[in-house]
């Protein structure tokens, strides 16, 4: 866009548009704009470069590891981690450009995890693969900061999600709430935050709004313990205060693609809804749940948080018109205390909810002239149709009938909002 505009300021000199002083003043500012925006490419490749370095230090020394004296076994084991301060230090005194201090702390990063992994099987320290990763991750909790570092913030998230993996799925031990993930999440918020306040839409913030929803929604099972069936209803809440969040205009104002908190919230409630679409989860929860539980605890903390969000949302005004997936948290809590006693009521409620989510989108689609969306409401109408192709007693010619018909609605509705934009352009 800059690059376009100063290739057209010739043109508005000759034109009279602007006078030749104007048109050198934009070019000198546009120039200076770009001269101080790092090179993202370089960027990514300098942290590439390091994690590969790194990992090729560490293989040519496996290799003659059994070669080695403790001594220098000792000394290798705290070389990397040496070179990587000494280049933090480096790029922090010199404030060097953000390659340097991405790919340095990248460098740092994974000497640390190595250094101390290495230490421990020098002197064989005793400890699991959780205490392992919670020692890594708060060690370089502070390079973040220090270095302003994005990638090292992407790390954090990532390595704080593969410790509550194994801390609270229990994969090699007991299963265990793991509480500290929270408190590593909230220790990388302010960075996120400043992302968000200073770059809204670089594609680096946007990579954070995938990977933050992402994590939370797979480690949110791991504080599910004894209670399961609350699962549901803890998953159902936060896809809603995904989607409440992602509707908010900071980043419902952005592309589609950018806002990982309403892809998240949206589809992740319409598989929630499908699996509980079926009977038999219903007539399992039956008298299974307790108020008296860990999870019932959770999904209350959720539901009051979804629904400030969404309380706030209205209060703004940012939510104009009626959209069903806003409340589809607060409808599902409702008909989950009513399943513990009672399944019939549950399945058929959900049943009309997701048809219901799938005209609305239908509809949003049609309103905005968006096939994506149009088509996404259409997915879910079919994948309505086919879960109950599984669980109903109607006839072959009836189930075929009705994916005829579903086949024959995308094939309409695409048609018709084609022709309306169309004809929209042309007019």
């Amino acid at each position: 866009m800059n690059s376009k505009l100063i290739k057209e300021l010739p043109q508005l000199v000759k034109d009279q548009v602007i006078s030749e002083d104007v048109a050198r003043n934009i070019e000198v500012y546009y120039q200076s704009k770009q001269d101080d925006k790092p090179n993202k490419l370089f960027t990514v490749f300098g942290v590439l470069g390091s994690i590969l370095v790194g990992l090729g230090v560490i293989l040519i020394l496996a290799h003659n590891w059994d070669n080695f004296t403790r001594a220098t076994k000792t000394i290798f084991a705290f070389l990397p981690l040496v070179i990587g301060q000494l280049f933090v230090g480096y790029s922090i005194l010199k404030n060097k450009s953000v390659t340097w201090k991405e790919a340095s702390g990248t460098f740092l990063f994974f000497a640390v995890g190595s250094s101390i992994a290495l230490v421990s099987q020098i002197y064989n320290i005793p400890g699991d693969l959780s205490s392992f990763l919670l020692t890594w991750i708060v060690l370089c909790l502070p390079l973040i900061y220090l270095l302003k570092s994005n990638t090292l913030a992407m790390l954090h998230i990532v390595f704080a999600t593969y410790y509550a993996c194994n801390y609270g799925y229990g994969y090699f031990t007991m299963q265990q709430t793991p509480w500290l993930y929270l408190g590593l999440m909230v220790l990388v918020l302010p960075h996120y935050w400043q992302l968000l306040k200073n770059h809204p839409k670089a594609n680096v913030t946007s990579i954070f709004n995938w990977i933050l929803p992402l994590s939370c929604t797979i480690i949110l099972g791991a504080f599910v313990n004894n209670q399961g069936d609350y699962g549901y209803l803890m998953y159902v809440i936060l896809f809603g205060l995904f989607y409440n969040i992602g509707k908010i205009p900071f980043f419902d104002d952005q592309k589609l693609r950018r806002n990982g908190y309403l892809i998240f919230g949206s589809v992740g409630t319409v598989i929630l809804l499908l699996w509980t679409s079926f009977n038999w989860i219903w007539e399992f929860n039956e008298n299974n749940s307790t108020f008296a539980s860990q999870e019932f605890f959770i999904a209350l903390f959720l539901f009051v948080v979804t629904a400030i969000v969404l309380g706030y949302s209205y209060s703004k005004k940012w939510i104009k018109g009626f959209n069903l997936f806003h409340v589809v948290f607060i409808m599902f809590t409702v008909l989950f205390f009513i399943g513990t006693s009672n399944s019939i009521i549950p399945t058929i409620a959900i049943n009309c909810i997701i048809f219901a989510l799938g005209l609305i989108t239908v509809k949003i689609g049609t309103d905005k002239f968006h096939f994506g969306i149009l088509n996404y409401g259409l997915i879910i109408i079919t994948a309505l149709v086919v879960c109950r192709f599984f669980d109903t007693d109607m006839s072959y010619v009836i189930r075929g009938l009705l994916f005829v018909s579903v086949g024959a609605g995308f094939f309409i509705t695409n048609y018709v909002m084609l022709k309306k934009q169309k004809s929209k352009l042309n007019s």
